[in-house]
């Protein structure tokens, strides 16, 4: 175990996240255990409709509850459980110790607020500064995350700036209180490649500088290649592997891993090799009557009657390597 784990600054244990629906009880969070440590970049991959978002929102307690409900389950931040806080408490640890930066910033940003009196509210908020202190702050974090001519685009409003640029005012926005913790949900899926690299840049010169840790969110494992130091892997509700970056692109265990990263193209292989990505046959199974056994089994080209018969619990294979599967 990595020293950043002794003593992990968010450490999620047996979470189950349940949604109630017309059709019945929706599983989406189901058991789920994952450690952040101090200044550790630590990735949650899979496909859409893991849980992995979910897991995300329910850290800050962002789910709409109803319809949703934490069953079960603790998040431990620094020694604290959140799970039981109540609302008033949540806010003091909402952007001042833990923040979010969301998958589509044109949604989150208010349009009818110039993006200096955003990040400026959230000052005032959280840090209790005056008016023109909270607005030197927020021209501050502008600059931090490389708008140009901030103190005149301050005053600027989210549709006058592109998405890059946008996802960038929400970096900075979540950064503004110097947060220990910045979960990322997917912030480069709506952008062109070029930008999301300066994103990926960005969120790690961030890190670096601030000393903080990040939980990113994504389905891209080219991404997780990039910026991850260590990798957790969700399918149907569950982690199935957990493992550092090296090890897991290294020496994948779990066949649903195995089909995400033979998913990527090989820029190394395409001038010379001429062959289709391969797919993950079937489809994610519905999380209303989740299968027994392993739920990735009919998806599963080595699956056998063991795997239908029983849950195959996550276990450590090899050092900081956990797997689900009994291969």
């Amino acid at each position: 175990m990595s020293a950043s784990l002794v003593e992990p600054l968010l450490s999620i244990r047996d979470l189950r996240v349940h949604f109630a629906t017309d059709d019945g009880m929706v599983r989406a969070v189901d058991g789920v255990n994952i450690d952040v440590g101090k200044q550790e970049t630590v990735c949650v991959v899979g496909e859409s409709g893991c849980g992995k978002t979910v897991t995300a929102m329910t850290v800050l307690k962002l789910i709409a509850m109803p319809p949703g409900k934490i069953v079960s389950g603790q998040i431990m931040w620094q020694g604290r459980d959140l799970v039981p806080l109540p609302s008033e408490a949540m806010r003091s640890i909402r952007a001042k110790e833990i923040a979010i930066v969301f998958q589509e910033p044109m949604t989150s940003l208010n349009p009818v607020y110039s993006v200096g009196e955003q990040i400026a509210e959230v000052v005032r908020q959280q840090e209790k500064l005056g008016k023109r202190a909270a607005m030197d702050r927020a021209i501050e974090m502008l600059n931090l995350v490389n708008i140009p001519n901030a103190s005149r685009r301050a005053h600027d409003y989210p549709h006058q700036f592109s998405g890059g640029m946008r996802q960038r005012v929400m970096i900075a926005m979540a950064l503004s209180c110097n947060p220990q913790l910045l979960i990322a949900d997917e912030p480069t899926t709506a952008l062109d490649v070029t930008i999301q690299a300066q994103i990926l840049d960005l969120l790690a010169e961030m890190k670096d500088r601030l000393g903080m840790a990040v939980m990113l969110i994504t389905h891209a494992m080219g991404v997780v290649a990039e910026v991850a130091q260590r990798v957790v892997v969700m399918y149907a509700g569950k982690v199935v592997e957990e493992a550092p970056v090296r090890e897991l692109f290294g020496n994948p265990r779990h066949p649903y891993t195995q089909g995400l990263i033979r998913s990527i193209p090989r820029l190394d292989l395409a001038a010379t090799e001429h062959h289709r990505l391969e797919a993950i046959p079937g489809s994610v199974p519905s999380l209303l009557n989740p299968p027994g056994g392993c739920r990735f089994a009919a998806r599963c080209r080595y699956v056998t009657d063991a795997c239908l018969a029983a849950e195959p619990p996550l276990r450590e294979v090899a050092s900081g390597h956990k797997v689900a599967c009994i291969l």
